[in-house]
Formats: C-alpha cells, structure tokens, sequence
C-alpha cells in the first residue's frame, strides 16, 4: 500500500487508465475479429462497410497511446490489403 498522498492517486489513476485501456483493446480486437470472419466467409459488401469503423478504432487507439501509431497503420493497411484481395 502507497504511504504517500502522490502515490495513493498513482494507484487511483493507473487503475483508472488500465480500464479505459482495456476497453480500447477489446473494441479494437472485436471489431478486426468480426471483420476478419466477414472476409473469410466472403462477405464483401458488409467487410466493406466495417472497414472505416475498424481503422478509426485503431486510429483512436494509437492516439491514446494504447497502441504505437506504426502498428496501427500495419494493421490498417493488412487489413484494407485483405478487403482488396478478395474474389
């Protein structure tokens, strides 16, 4: 347990910031697993539509913090590479 005022609001800060990150991940995760089903299925017109949804999740994640920006952009791009090698 902190025994300094600056370390106990550390703690409350660090639990609070862990939660947001949590959120951003998993959003983040969903939306490319669903994205990539929509792909392996075949469905292009619904990948498609979720595609900016899934890059402006990235984009926000990378400005959190929550993700470097250069990933971000490699998964974008995977993804988008993906959608445009579709049959």
């Amino acid at each position: 347990m902190p025994n300094i005022k600056q370390a106990e609001k550390r703690v409350r800060s660090t639990t609070r910031r862990a939660l947001f990150n949590r959120a951003a991940k998993s959003r983040v995760g969903t939306l490319e697993r669903t994205f990539n089903q929509l792909v392996k299925v075949g469905k292009k017109d619904e990948a498609t539509a979720l595609l900016p949804q899934v890059t402006a999740a990235y984009d926000k994640a990378a400005k959190k913090g929550v993700c470097h920006r250069n990933k971000a952009n490699h998964k974008k791009s995977r993804l988008s590479r993906a959608l445009n090698g579709m049959a």
